[in-house]
């Protein structure tokens, strides 16, 4: 992998030393444990510096790409050219009145805590989903009958040309499982969540029953990517897969779950090439046997090894 050397320095003048590493291993920033290297891997500390990031990559014309928890993505074995944003610094939740303020960073399972904490409900069908705040919106993550749009009170982004935005719900265009966030090129920062007063043993009692169905009905034991596939209309994706007779299959050391058919696991040092042909692999077989297309609800980027050492920056020396 080529290392800019002007670049690296830029941005250490940027965001300062302690928050650039080049050549970074990306694996061990997802769930799947799968990814290569990211070229340069900046982890700001204030908003600014976000900013500040988004305008010198428009400037220079390098290659940029957000990476949140990396609970719902898949990062391919050649790596992510260019910069790598990780917001992991940006992490705080504070609580004012019956909202919350969290920062993209955080845990979206640590909001849902915050409000169990004062005796505020709306965030329980968060207790058990893995992302970051930011992933969460990204995503309109929900589960258990809940899901982030019917919580989002706002939310403070960056745009493509590093504009600090506060948008509501429907700025956002929140749907299942989806959100305008991608296609806008929004960076979120912070979201704040309008919940309601509750009973600390009532809220609590529905968190500690929805974190016991994750844990017995998902296969936490090894890496995976969570639920691979949206759910269709009018059927459930584990139940097509279960049907078609592919728990248990395997591509090199990627696995359908045994414990649960929606779920594919790292179970044996998987590639990110094995664990993605695993995945179109059951979409063929869904759609021969049943005729009913699965879409991925992960979201699969980088590059193929072969690319790796292309000169993407060749010219911005």
């Amino acid at each position: 992998m080529i290392v800019a050397d002007k670049i690296l320095q830029e941005l250490i003048g940027l965001v300062g030393k302690d928050n650039v590493t080049a050549d970074k291993p990306l694996k061990n920033h997802t769930y799947t444990r799968l990814g290569g290297n990211a070229d340069y891997f900046v982890t700001p500390d204030s908003y600014e510096q976000v900013q500040a990031i988004v305008r010198f990559s428009n400037r220079r014309e390098v290659p940029f790409t957000l990476l949140g928890n990396g609970s719902n993505l898949i990062i391919k074995d050649g790596g992510i050219r260019g910069i790598v944003l990780y917001p992991g610094k940006l992490a705080s939740i504070q609580t004012a009145d019956t909202t919350i303020i969290a920062q993209s960073g955080a845990r979206i399972i640590d909001a849902s805590r915050e409000a169990l904490s004062h005796s505020l409900s709306g965030l329980e069908f968060a207790c058990g989903i893995p992302g970051s705040v930011g992933g969460a919106l990204f995503m309109n993550a929900g589960a258990y009958g809940g899901e982030i749009k019917d919580v989002l009170k706002e939310a403070v982004v960056v745009d493509r040309e590093g504009n600090l935005l506060t948008l509501t719900p429907e700025d956002l265009d929140l749907s299942y499982r989806t959100s305008n966030i991608p296609e806008k090129g929004y960076i979120v920062l912070e979201a704040t969540f309008r919940l309601e007063p509750g009973d600390y043993r009532h809220i609590k009692a529905i968190m500690d029953d929805l974190t016991y169905k994750r844990e017995s009905k998902q296969p936490l034991e090894y890496p995976s990517c969570g639920s691979v596939f949206k759910r269709p209309p009018g059927y459930f994706a584990g139940k097509l897969i279960q049907d078609s007779e592919l728990q248990g299959q395997q591509v090199g050391g990627a696995e359908v779950s045994t414990k649960h058919a929606g779920f594919i696991v790292n179970k044996n040092n998987a590639t990110a090439e094995e664990y993605i042909g695993l995945i179109e692999h059951v979409q063929r077989t869904v759609m021969d046997r049943f005729g009913v297309k699965l879409e991925r609800e992960v979201k699969i980027i980088g590059e193929d090894p072969e690319k790796e050492m292309t000169q993407v920056l060749s010219n911005k020396l």
